[in-house]
């Protein structure tokens, strides 16, 4: 797992990549700041062997709700992205852009316009509007801001682009019959809702050639009516024809509470202080809502480690490209596992890499053999007003 390795022209020096985390550390114009810039070589140095930097919003309309997200909508942005990528590469880490559009899941409020999706229906959790519907010139408009934001990536100096077909963002959206309600050539059939994501793939490839192409997707969303592992086994293979250098395999989508970053208990602390539902409720309240309401909020799944390695076995053995998995692999033993036993290529961890920066290092070293994560999940909620940090089950006094 310490030997290099490629995904397509990408070499990466070991089979850890860092998967794509929201860091809230752009600027308000969506240009990466020194800060990321700090985070980003702690993490080359620490011996990631691949960077898959937070993901980018390609329009405005599909920025996040959540501050300091990453943009890759506008030219200007590419010298601030280039600068970035000279000091990471020097430190020895191939970076790859991850494209994403949030769809449903922001919040008018924030990004200024309308929140779209490809279906008229409420998101379970942003529900302070009805999404307008994308109608078929809304859809093209997406497909040439994702190539376009490709070219970007590769102007700055990006060694691939991923695109962010998860976790219930807006290709995930379409891609999921639970959230695509259509009867048009973009919905129904896996075939329609995958429309979208090929053509985004083929316009990226007529534009930046060979450049690398990966995807990120859920193996299921826990929707009832939605993702299911043998609709991404096949959504992996028309991935794969249509040219993808590697998937990487998640699951979850944010209305299900801590379904993609899973963990033991609900963390109300860091939700009454940074959620923007939550934190509107009297302060007098709280107490009293903190003891009665954990029975009534989503629960995680179990298990808590390396629950998506069965999908992404069954993904693997449909397709020939490299798969990556991640979600709860947070020892040694486990990626050992995972990586010789025909269930992933390579591995990517999130809050491993938030909790310690250098964890491969140290995995490779001998020196650690499992992250210190306690998987309490503040980091997921608090990037909701501060930028991304451990902060191992306690909020400071604020008092």
């Amino acid at each position: 797992m310490f030997e290099p390795a490629s995904i397509g022209s990408i070499r990466l020096r070991n089979r850890f990549l860092r998967s794509a985390t929201h860091e809230g550390m752009a600027d308000a114009d969506g240009a990466p700041t020194e800060l990321l810039e700090e985070l980003y070589v702690r993490l080359a140095k620490g011996e990631a062997g691949a960077l898959i930097a937070g993901y980018a919003g390609v329009l405005q309309q599909g920025r996040s709700s959540f501050p300091g997200m990453l943009m890759m909508h506008d030219d200007r942005l590419v010298p601030a992205y280039r600068r970035l990528l000279d000091t990471v590469h020097q430190a020895g880490a191939p970076v790859i852009a991850q494209l994403a559009h949030c769809g449903r899941q922001t919040r008018s409020a924030v990004t200024g316009k309308r929140t779209v999706a490809p279906s008229a229906q409420k998101d379970p959790f942003f529900t302070e509007e009805v999404p307008h519907e994308l109608s078929d010139s809304d859809i093209r408009e997406i497909i040439e801001a994702f190539s376009g934001a490709a070219v970007r990536a590769r102007a700055s100096g990006f060694d691939g682009v991923q695109l962010h077909c998860a976790h219930g963002y807006l290709l995930a959206q379409f891609l999921s019959p639970f959230s695509n309600r259509r009867t048009d050539r973009w919905g129904g059939s896996i075939e329609n809702r995958f429309r979208i994501v090929s053509e985004i793939m083929q316009s990226i490839h007529r534009k930046v050639g060979d450049f690398p192409v990966l995807a990120k997707i859920n193996a299921y969303d826990g929707m009832k009516g939605g993702m299911k592992v043998e609709d991404a086994v096949q959504i992996a293979m028309m991935l794969e024809q249509a040219g993808c250098a590697a998937v990487e395999v998640s699951s979850g989508v944010i209305s299900e509470g801590l379904a993609v970053m899973r963990g033991p208990k609900t963390p109300l602390d860091p939700l009454f202080e940074a959620n923007f539902k939550f934190a509107s409720i009297p302060q007098l309240l709280q107490p009293v809502l903190k003891r009665v309401l954990p029975p009534f909020l989503p629960a995680s799944p179990k298990p808590y480690r390396c629950y998506n390695v069965q999908a992404s076995k069954e993904i693997k053995a449909a397709v020939s490209m490299p798969v990556i998995v991640v979600g709860g692999i947070h020892t040694l033993e486990d990626a050992s596992v995972v990586l010789s036993g025909s269930r992933a290529d390579f591995v990517s961890m999130s809050r491993p890499f938030i909790n310690d920066p250098a964890i491969v290092r140290k995995f490779r070293e001998g020196s650690q053999t499992m992250s210190k994560c306690t998987m309490c999940n503040y980091c997921a909620i608090m990037i909701e007003q501060e930028s991304l940090r451990c902060w191992r089950g306690r909020l400071p006094d604020r008092s």
